[in-house]
This record gives structure tokens, sequence and C-alpha cells, in this order.
């Protein structure tokens, strides 16, 4: 009956529950947490954040490396074993009698009885001169390098996830533009064959609006492939199925941004993972260069082990003291130490390295936030004048004076500043997204 109960009992409270606790308690999937409403920039990243396999996949390597700092560890510790053997054995004698003066083979057998051995064997090193702590510096300097690793694989999934939000609102905005590209080439279109029909224009200006019109849809087209790419991309960074018609949040809106480029300097050389992990390489080889010399050191360790053997299993202990120390290895260990020397003058370099990586892509980031800037208000100027141009050769057409040529030049010169915009908006935010990146944000 006791143990019919808890088995019982635990239905009875799993019923209880309401089912929005039900609900809580099992992860939702991305799929779900998409479909059906519009996402922000944040709840995007926040989704690829936790499903991501890749992140997962950092994250195990991070279990992983713990796990070999404990491995490290564990020889100073006390070391238990125990073994019992029961052996048969059967073997022959030869004898010589006496009497015929012949050789006699007399079989002998024993018993598992004879043979039979349990005994417990326990070990603690005393002293090895540090080279088991030295290993377990290098091995938890390792797993500080593959956190660094974890939190690197989010800022990167944390970039991919905004470079493809604002690719998609990129093309929504083009296809936006395209639109009324198409819209106006048609409308002129119709102008352009009302004016052949009554005469006042040649047949020549018809097909040179038929050509716009079929421009702008070809245009229209490339755009709203580009806005399929781009979901697709997005909805693999989400790690959701490529065809889910994700829907975002439009923040493609200019907001002025004022960098300070000292204060990014020093905040990325604290934070970038990439060079926090080249300084705990280095500290690692460090760490590796000390463990190698004081392989050339000896070891002391403590035995003993107690047991019995026979059937009565008569007790038997004893207790020791192992003084080794490995004299002569054919030069392997100064090979060792050589290695671990030569590793960590490579390692120093490479924190120089990363340095230098960290402040040109720092560099190379505000430059493209400050020249798309500079790109938006040149675009917002542009955008004003083509439109006045637009409109006075519009005027100037409709009215017979102007020429298809000069309309279609005009309707080309607006739609490319509309996209020259849209471009520098998109170039902004990705650049701030490459800023962030560099300066080890999220």
């Amino acid at each position: 009956m006791t143990i019919l109960r808890v088995p019982l009992l635990i239905l009875l409270l799993v019923a209880s529950l309401p089912a929005v606790a039900l609900a809580q308690a099992a992860p939702v999937p991305p799929t779900e947490r998409v479909v059906g409403r519009v996402l922000t920039l944040d709840e995007a990243i926040a989704i690829a954040l936790e499903a991501q396999p890749s992140i997962q996949a950092t994250l195990y390597d991070y279990a992983g490396a713990r796990a070999r700092v404990r491995e490290a560890f564990a020889p100073l510790l006390p070391q238990l074993s125990g073994s019992v053997s029961a052996t048969r054995s059967s073997s022959s004698a030869v004898q010589t009698s006496t009497v015929t003066r012949q050789t006699v083979i007399v079989s002998i057998n024993r018993q598992p009885a004879d043979t039979f051995l349990a005994q417990v064997q326990l070990s603690q090193l005393l002293f090895d001169f540090g080279k088991t702590m030295a290993a377990t510096q290098v091995a938890r300097k390792l797993a500080e390098v593959s956190a660094e690793g974890v939190e690197l694989q989010r800022q990167l999934i944390a970039l991919t996830v905004k470079e493809a939000y604002t690719n998609i609102l990129l093309a929504q905005r083009l296809i936006r533009v395209q639109e009324q590209a198409v819209e106006r080439a048609e409308l002129n279109l119709s102008s352009a064959k009302g004016f052949v029909d009554v005469g006042t224009q040649p047949l020549s200006t018809a097909v040179r609006a038929e050509v716009d019109v079929a421009n702008a849809k070809v245009d229209l087209i490339n755009a709203r492939n580009a806005l399929r790419t781009a979901r697709v991309a997005l909805n693999t960074a989400l790690a959701i199925d490529a065809s889910t018609q994700t829907e975002i949040r439009d923040n493609l809106e200019y907001e002025p941004t004022t960098i300070d480029r000292a204060a990014l300097r020093t905040e990325a050389l604290r934070q970038s993972p990439e060079y926090r992990q080249a300084r705990l390489q280095s500290a690692a080889a460090e760490a590796s260069v000390q463990h190698a010399s004081r392989n050339f050191l000896p070891n002391i360790s403590g035995t003993g082990s107690y047991g019995g053997s026979q059937l009565e299993l008569n007790p038997t202990w004893s207790l020791g003291v192992v003084f080794s120390w490995n004299i002569f290895d054919g030069g392997n260990l100064i090979a060792v130490h050589d290695e671990a020397k030569a590793n960590l003058g490579a390692a120093n370099a490479r924190v120089k390295v990363a340095e230098l990586t960290l402040i040109q892509n720092l560099e190379q980031a505000e430059i493209a936030v400050e020249a798309a800037q500079e790109r938006i208000q040149a675009a917002r100027v542009l955008i004003a004048s083509s439109q006045e141009n637009f409109r006075l050769a519009q005027g100037r057409f409709d009215v017979g004076v102007g020429t298809i040529l000069e309309l279609t030049d005009a309707q080309l010169a607006l739609t490319q500043a509309q996209n020259t915009e849209a471009q520098a908006l998109a170039d902004y935010r990705i650049a701030l997204a490459q800023l962030d990146r560099a300066a080890g944000r999220r």
C-alpha cells in the first residue's frame, strides 16, 4: 500500500495544478512564440539566444571544460579501490620411484580457496611540489576560455539577428518604394497612351512608358525576393522553420548617436570575449609552463591496504610511503617544458593580435556609423529635391510641354533617392549593431 500511495499522490497534485502552471513548466517551442505575433528586436534576440543550437553546443563545451577541472584536481584526493581474486590451478609434479627407478607423474589440484584474496587499497598523494595544482590551474583557465566562447557565440547570434531583422525592414521599405514607382510608371503610361491617341505625342512616348513600367515591376520582384531571403536568414537565427511567416516591428528610424571613442575602447578591452579569451589562453599557457617545470620534481605518496586471504579471510594490512622520481625519460620532460614555453610566447603574441583586431573593428564600426548618419542627411535632402523635380516634370508632361524622357529621368531619380535613404537607414542600424559587437555588447 505504501508503494502505491506515492504515485497516486503525485497524480492528484498534477491534476490539481492550473493549466497555466503546467504550460510554464514545459518549454515553449520557438515557432509557437513567433507565429501570430509581431516581434520586437529584443524579443527576437531573446528567442534566438534561448533556442539557437550553436549556443547550446558551446554550453556543453563549457560543461565539459568544467568537468576537466575536477579531473585535474582529482589526484589530490584519496584514491580508494578494492580487488577480489580467486584462481583454480592444476599442476603435475615429477617424482622418481626409489624402488623401480621409474619416473612417476603425480597430479596436484589446488582449489579456489587455496588462492582466494580480497583487499581494499587506499592511497593518498602527500606532496608533488604543486604539479597537480598547476594542472588544475591550466584546466581552470581553459574553462574560463570556454565560458568566454559561450558569450562570444551569444554576441554573434545577437548580431546575426540584428542584421537579418534590419534586412527584412529594408526589403519591406524597398518594396513600398518600388510599388510607388510602379504606380507612377503606370500613371505615366496611361497619360502617354492618351497623348498618342490624340496625336500630341509620338508612339515612342508610349513605348518608353511601357519600358519604364516593366523595369519598375522587375525591381519590385527583386525587392520581394530580398524580403524572402532576409526572412529565411532571421528564421534560421531564431532556430525555426525557414518558411515561417515571421512578422516584425518596424524600427528603421533615424536616431542620432554621439560616439565617445575613448570610452568605447576602454569598454571593448574590458568586455570583448575574443580579447578576454586571448588573455585567458595566455594565462593558461603560463600555468602550463609552471606545470611542465614541476614535472622534474618527485612525488611522495602514502599507501595502505587491508584485506584477507583464504576462505577464512585471515586479516592482513600494510602501510607505506612511496617516493618516486623520474630521473631520466629520454628527454621527454625537457621537450614538454620547451613546448610549453613556446606556446606561452605564441599566446602572448596572440593577445597583441586580438587587441589590434579589436581596435580595428571598433574604428571601422565607428566610421561606418558616422558615414551612415551623413548619408541619411544627404539622402533626405536628395529626396526633397527629387520630389520637386518629379512634380515639375510631371506637370510639364501633363500639359504637353515636357517629354517622356524628362519625366522618366525625374521618376528614376526620385526612386533612387528613396532607395538611397532606405539603404542608409539600414546601414546605420547594422553599423550600430556592429559597433555594439565590437564593444563586447549583445
